[in-house]
C-alpha cells in the first residue's frame, strides 16, 4: 500500500528496509511506488534524501530514466549510483555520454565520462577536455593534475609532468584555504623533485 505522498512512501520503505535489510522486498516496494506515482518530479524529490543509498536511489532513477530518457540530471544520478555500486566503466560511461548528449552543460555528466576512461593517458585527456569546457571547475583541474602526474610517473613523460605542475600551480594561485595551499604546495614539491 502506497503512503499518501511519494515522500512519505519512500521514508516508510527505507525505514522498513533499515529494520529488516530485505533487499527483494525493498526492490518490490520501490517498483510498486514507481508504478503508482505518475508525478515524476515528486518521485525524484522523494528519493533525493536517500541519494547516497544506492540500493534505494538506483532502482527509482532507472524507472525515471525509462520515463524521461533525455533527463540529464537523472541520467547523471543513475550513472553515479551505478558507479558507486561497481557497475563498471562501460555501463556508467554509456549513461554519462547519454547525459552529455542530452545536456552538454551538465558537469556531472562530463566528470563521470572522464572517470570511466580506463586508460590513464585517455583519462588525462578526458579531464583536459573537461577543464577546457569548464575552465572554473577546480575539481576537474585537480583531477587533470592528478592524472597527468600519474601518466608522467608511469610513462616518464615530461609533457604530462609539465601539465601536472602547471595545473597544480594554477590551483595553488587560486587556493582559498591554508589546507588547500599546503596540500598543493606539498604535491608541487614532490613533483618538482622527480627526475624523468
Amino acid at each position: 500500500m502506497v503512503a499518501s505522498t511519494p515522500k512519505s512512501a519512500v521514508a516508510a520503505i527505507v525505514r522498513d528496509y533499515h529494520a529488516d535489510a530485505d533487499i527483494p522486498t525493498l526492490l518490490a516496494r520501490l517498483d510498486v511506488l514507481c508504478a503508482e506515482t505518475r508525478d515524476t518530479a515528486a518521485l525524484i524529490a522523494a528519493v533525493e534524501p536517500y541519494r547516497e543509498m544506492h540500493e534505494v536511489a538506483g532502482p527509482v532513477y532507472e524507472r525515471v530514466v525509462e520515463r524521461e530518457p533525455e533527463n540529464a540530471a537523472v541520467l547523471v544520478a543513475l550513472a553515479n549510483a551505478y558507479w558507486l555500486t561497481g557497475r563498471g566503466p562501460d555501463v556508467v560511461g554509456e549513461i554519462a555520454a547519454r547525459a552529455m548528449a542530452a545536456d552538454p552543460t551538465n558537469r556531472g555528466a562530463w566528470h563521470l565520462w572522464a572517470l570511466t576512461e580506463p586508460a590513464p593517458r585517455g583519462r588525462m585527456q578526458r579531464w583536459h577536455q573537461v577543464t577546457t569546457r569548464f575552465p572554473d571547475d577546480k575539481l576537474a583541474h585537480a583531477a587533470l593534475a592528478d592524472n597527468a602526474a600519474s601518466v608522467a610517473s608511469a610513462e616518464n613523460d615530461p609533457v604530462a609532468m609539465k601539465l601536472a605542475i602547471g595545473t597544480y600551480e594554477m590551483l595553488l594561485a587560486t587556493a582559498t584555504s591554508d589546507h588547500e595551499r599546503n596540500a598543493l604546495s606539498s604535491a608541487l614539491g614532490t613533483l618538482k623533485q622527480w627526475k624523468l
